[in-house]
């Protein structure tokens, strides 16, 4: 199967059948909410905006109107939609299999004509309701295919309604009426559905789910992420399940249930993903032999998907509780009817996903039984419906009419029509009106609350005599009969939803949806915080709850969810309840990486689990970790061996031996013992959630964005920080994966001791930011990033900075400070946070669970060694300039600098090898203490890779760009070939000392043109030759320029001035924006597209000035320049040698023409913008600052967003 085809085809489809529907409503005079065309009944006809339309169109249009008015336009119209795109994906199904009885395709034909093979045979189809006579007259007619095509679709439509009345409803409403248009043309939504699908693509009803998943994608990346409304919970929460992981989930709960009671049974050869149960215990087979029944009926077991989608799950069920029947000697006629109407039973909120799964159902029975079409069957599996909006009052008088009872009603002109009453007990009297309210109450909010209802036990006790009333006779008048009727038709579905919920099952096989809090609607998380306390954390594990609670005595509940309920500490009561009500049979945890999606297709790691009632804490359960090299392309595992050092065998109640109980079933007994030893870091070191500020934007700053005088540096604490009026202080915000020093780029509005965080409310006047342990704030600790790719990494942070949720810190004393961080960045941790919290967030109470259990003379050892790994790598944060340490250019530091570029680069190589390898060896020297205290040298070795080494690497083309960087800041006046260190950073040029640049003077104004011509004497590429001539020698410079030219040859050819040159104009701003985070220092100012004029601006230099200095000195001098040359050109083109010559100089003057009128209408809007003489506030930030000058600026919406 072709899931990239599937994939394409799928989203397009649903954009496409949308539309045709809303083509077809504006048709008939409806085209939003309210706006509707007046209809005018006329004889046989309905007028609608002057057009005509049969008669009978009038009651469907009202019964849209009606469908709007509840649902609205679009959603409405995304459910038509969706009906239509189900039948003709069902349809193309049952023609490729030939299951329609006719025997024609009814959107297609074999040979690849463009027609439909039924319309060829259109005479010869006998349809219920379909009259031949007006058959045979369209045919000969010629004309009227389109009509002749419409009348038999919706013919074969009503047809399959006898046997899939779910989802074939009998079409006389709005469904009809939007039957899409055109369907003969060649892109018409039919002739899509047959031409985007390869034929053999629908030979597995598994092509079904996929349709479903892909159909919805879109609508699903609409609202993820955001608070999601209760009719959007499929779209955000639907996930095809993998046919293996259903496999993996059916074999091992039906199957596992089966293979218990008969051990020898065959089928365990026709279960590829079954896993045998571990050796146990005498005492565990006692219990497991106390729990196993002596014998299984399979007419009585049951098996229900409470979130079944669009039915892959019950497909494969049905094919495991076929291959018992066909064991137990059933004849394979009398199986599928068994198995639909007796063992599977399906549930879900998505009416059109219902839909698929009951007919995926009969597909897989019509398989294996021809009849089963011809004869209805009584699915178990629907869609649950909701009673919002009903009168439960009303509708329970309906239903318990008074004792009066006519045999023949007053106004019935065929009275022997009149349903006669029966001697039966009358239900109605055992079913009291509070029941009837209390179930209508039951389900108000079934859409959005689902399978998780819970019938009470007085209504699931009353549901027998319920349905009892239900299928009485209606009496009274006409008018009577016709309220009690509907009212039947509005209950049963409740009754019939009630008894699924309401009963026990074998088993419970589930792929819930997946919802966390902040995308929940409010009614849910409402509903979870009371009914499912300990699960409300995520919709998934409110599922695992009541999964376990549908299952019997001794039954099995399997599903797949995200990982996090076995390891976070939000799930440690959910943890403890179901291995207090359950024991795990077996998992299989599929770990996400950081990089490649797990088997699921998604960027989180899940597992399948499979639990059994009752609790067993000593049964040894089997387990598999896979990783992504783990599978196969198709997301398939290689292999599920017990011999493979992914295997485990764990019991429950180990681990309680690990604080939180986190399910760590891959934790040697070394390991697990560690963490009964010494203390553990929450005891010494404090581990602290930091500051939230509600908006970041507001209240955070890169450094280098403000004036460096307004930040405050090493404050030891609050009081100091406040009195020194500074409004700005270093904040730990998270950041890469680094260890030992580093990612100190955020600064924090703390000015006043927070105030205006502090004080930071919404319109109510609630306060939303939470400056929580501030107490903690300018102390000495640790710090570490909650979210990274590479694993845990842990850094030292000096006085002076507060610190972010995503930035969590530690505050050991003093004492401590150096053995903890250690600790943090041993090759322990990895083991321990891998136990306790084995995903890619590493959260406060992770950190404070890892043991610590050092002796004094073991952390006396620490407190030498760490030091020099601090500096280290605080050396190397600060060879970059985007580290307020930062002092020069490394390659142009005494110690590495050479006679050229080449040669100090080189040095630099050598300084990165030298210090990663003396890094590598300090840090296994750190692991050996660490494994040998805690005894560990059977399960690790201290040896680090050296890609584990986060220090700075030597690459030829980054070091040149960065060379370039700095050459730019030098010629900025940000930096100094005469000093080390930031030498301007301030606001406004204000306080600028030209003095301090000795012979390569910072420019005089702060701007610098990037022009792919040199048309100033300024001009960026001028000024680099002259940097590179002072900072190494005049004498090199041509040797130099040829390196840089050669370090950036994608940046332009063998000319390595035109290659700096095409680097500069091109290249180097979209480095420096990611070098900066998409906060440029400097600004680049350009004309447009043909780059007429670019140059550079000095942010910390740029004043309400700069924009007419820019205008005199540049822009104007400019137009005229280019002027002149259009007009040399012009001789030149006269007086050229030869033809080639000629047109070259053509192509030159016709760009500079272009160029010239790039240029003048950038004059214009440059003039606009300085005669405003804008001043910046550096406090603003660059996003706010880089927005006032319209698209006088490049790269707009990369720095400030969409607006």
């Amino acid at each position: 199967m072709s899931r990239n085809q599937l994939k394409n085809y799928a989203p397009k489809a649903r954009r496409d059948f949308i539309r045709a529907v809303s083509d077809r409503a504006k048709k008939v005079g409806i085209t939003g909410d309210d706006q509707f065309e007046p209809m005018n009944e006329q004889g046989d006809v309905v007028v609608i905006g002057g057009q005509p339309f049969p008669r009978k169109i009038a009651t469907q249009r009202r019964s849209l109107e009606k469908l709007i008015k509840l649902h609205g336009f679009q959603q409405s119209m995304e459910e038509i939609a969706y009906t239509w795109f189900n039948r003709f994906a069902a349809i193309r199904f049952m023609e490729l299999h030939g299951y329609l009885d006719h025997g024609y395709r009814v959107l297609s034909h074999p040979d690849g004509m463009s027609d439909p093979e039924i319309l060829e045979h259109a005479q010869h189809v006998d349809l219920p309701g379909l009259s031949k006579d007006t058959v045979v007259e369209l045919k000969l007619d010629g004309t009227k295919d389109e009509q002749l095509y419409r009348m038999l679709l919706v013919a074969q439509c009503n047809a399959l309604h006898t046997s899939m009345p779910f989802m074939f409803e009998r079409i006389d409403d709005e469904t009809e009426l939007l039957l899409p248009d055109n369907l003969l043309h060649s892109d018409s939504v039919i002739r899509t559905l047959v031409s985007g699908i390869d034929e053999a693509d629908w030979q597995k009803i598994e092509v079904i789910g996929w349709l479903y998943q892909f159909y919805i994608s879109e609508k699903k990346d609409q609202v993820i992420g955001k608070v999601v409304k209760s009719e959007d919970i499929p779209a955000a929460t639907q996930l095809f399940t993998p046919n293996w992981i259903v496999k993996y989930m059916v074999q091992n709960s039906l199957g596992y249930q089966w293979m218990a009671t008969y051990p020898n049974s065959p089928l365990k050869g026709e279960m590829d993903y079954y896993i045998e149960p571990a050796e146990q215990t005498e005492e565990v087979q006692k219990q497991l032999a106390e729990i196993t029944p002596k014998e299984l009926n399979p007419e009585e077991l049951t098996l229900l998907d409470p979130a079944a989608g669009s039915g892959h799950i019950l497909v494969e069920a049905y094919d495991l509780f076929k291959q018992i029947y066909l064991e137990r000697g059933y004849r394979l006629k009398d199986i599928p009817r068994l198995i639909l109407e007796k063992n599977l039973y399906g549930l879900d909120i998505d009416d059109r996903a219902a839909q698929m799964a009951g007919f995926a159902l009969l597909m897989k029975a019509r398989a294996d039984d021809q009849r089963i079409l011809s004869s209805p069957v009584h699915l178990n599996v629907m869609a649950i419906q909701s009673s919002e909006g009903l009168d439960a009052a009303d509708i329970a008088k309906h239903l318990l009419p008074s004792g009066r009872y006519e045999l023949v009603a007053s106004d019935d002109l065929l009275p022997d029509t009149l349903a006669q009453p029966t001697l039966a007990a009358n239900a109605s009297s055992e079913v009291k009106a509070g029941t009837i309210e209390s179930l209508i109450s039951l389900f108000e909010d079934a859409k959005t609350f689902g399978s998780l209802i819970t019938v009470p036990d007085n209504i699931r006790q009353a549901l027998p005599a319920l349905e009892q009333l239900l299928d009485q006779p209606s009496s009274g008048d006409l008018l009577q009969r016709q309220m009690r009727e509907h009212s039947v038709e509005l209950v049963r579905s409740l009754v019939e939803q009630a008894f699924v919920l309401g009963r026990k099952y074998d088993c419970v096989v589930a792929n819930p949806p997946y919802m966390g809090g902040k995308g929940m609607p409010s009614r849910l998380k409402g509903f979870l915080k009371t009914s499912f306390p300990e699960y409300r954390g995520d919709l998934f594990a409110a599922f695992i709850s009541r999964s376990i609670n549908l299952v019997r005595d001794h039954g099995f509940a399997s599903l797949i969810t995200m990982e996090s309920w076995l390891f976070l500490s939000s799930f440690e009561s959910a943890r403890k309840k179901i291995l207090s009500s359950t024991h795990v049979k077996s998992g299989i945890h599929y770990v996400y990486e950081g990089k490649k999606p797990t088997a699921m297709g998604i960027n989180f790691g899940v597992v399948a689990c499979v639990f059994q009632h009752p609790s067993l804490p000593n049964f040894s359960a089997s387990y598999y970790k896979l990783r992504h090299a783990d599978l196969n392309e198709d997301g398939s595992p290689k292999a599920l061996s017990r011999h493979s050092p992914n295997f485990f065998n764990q019991k429950a109640i180990s681990f309680t031996t690990i604080q939180g109980s986190p399910i760590a079933y891959w934790i040697s007994e070394a390991f697990r013992k560690t963490f009964t030893k010494g203390t553990n870091v929450g005891e010494i070191a404090s581990p602290k959630q930091g500051l939230a500020t509600a908006d970041n934007d507001r209240f955070l700053r890169l450094w280098s964005e403000v004036d460096f005088n307004g930040i405050g540096f090493s404050f030891a604490n609050a009081a100091e920080a406040e009195a020194s009026n500074l409004k700005w202080f270093p904040y730990n915000k998270g950041g890469v994966w680094r260890k030992w020093y580093g990612n100190q780029e955020y600064i924090v509005n703390w000015k006043n001791d927070g105030k205006e965080i502090r004080t930071f409310t919404d319109s109510n006047g609630k306060v939303r930011s939470r400056p929580q342990n501030t107490s903690y704030y300018f102390k000495e600790g640790i710090t570490w990033s909650d979210i990274t790719n590479g694993g845990f990494a842990a850094r030292y942070t000096p006085k002076g900075f507060l610190f972010d949720i995503k930035g969590s810190s530690a505050f050991p004393d003093k004492k401590y400070v150096f053995a903890v961080l250690s600790l943090l960045s041993s090759k322990l941790v990895t083991s321990y946070m891998d136990a306790i919290n084995p995903t890619i967030t590493f959260q406060v109470g992770d950190v404070s669970r890892i043991p610590f259990a050092l002796s004094d003379e073991e952390v006396i050892a620490t407190n030498y060694a760490t030091p020099q790994r601090i500096k280290i790598a605080e050396n190397d944060w600060n060879s970059f300039e985007t580290s307020w340490g930062f002092q020069a250019l490394p390659t142009l530091s005494d110690a590495l600098k050479k006679t050229t570029i080449e040669a100090s680069i080189a040095e630099w190589q050598v300084f990165c090898d030298t210090n990663i390898l003396a890094m590598k060896e300090l840090e296994e020297k750190n692991n050996r203490l660490f494994i040998e205290a805690y005894g560990l040298q059977d399960e690790l070795t201290p040896d680090v890779p050296e890609d584990q080494i986060t220090l700075a690497r030597a690459d030829r083309e980054d070091d040149i760009k960065r060379l370039i960087s700095y050459a730019f800041g030098c010629m900025m006046g940000r930096y100094s070939l005469a000093e080390e260190g930031l030498i301007y950073a301030n606001s406004g040029n204000e306080g600028f000392d030209p003095s301090r640049y000795g012979n390569f003077p910072a420019d005089d104004d702060g701007i610098i043109p990037i022009t792919d011509t040199e048309w100033f004497d300024d001009d960026v590429t001028v000024r680099f030759e002259e940097f590179l001539k002072i900072a190494w020698s005049p004498e090199t410079l041509k040797e130099n320029l040829k390196f840089i030219g050669d370090s950036l040859a994608n940046n332009g050819g063998n000319d390595p001035l035109k290659t700096i040159r095409n680097y500069l104009s091109k290249g180097f701003y979209k480095d420096h924006l990611q070098t900066y985070k998409k906060r440029p220092i400097y600004w680049l100012f350009s004309s447009g597209k043909l780059k007429a004029f670019e140059c550079l601006v000095y942010l910390h230099r740029y004043n309400d000035g700069t924009l007419a200095r820019m205008r005199v000195d540049y822009v104007t001098p400019l137009q005229n320049k280019i002027t002149a040359r259009i007009e040399q050109l012009d001789g030149d083109i006269i007086s050229a040698p030869s033809t080639a010559a000629r047109k070259k100089l053509e192509k030159e003057q016709d760009k500079l023409r272009k160029q010239k009128a790039e240029l003048s209408e950038f004059d214009d809007k440059l003039r606009h913008y300085a005669d405003q003489r804008i001043n910046l506030d550096l406090d603003d930030g660059v996003k706010v600052n880089y927005g006032k000058f319209g698209d006088l600026l490049a790269e707009v919406k990369a720095v400030i967003g969409d607006k």
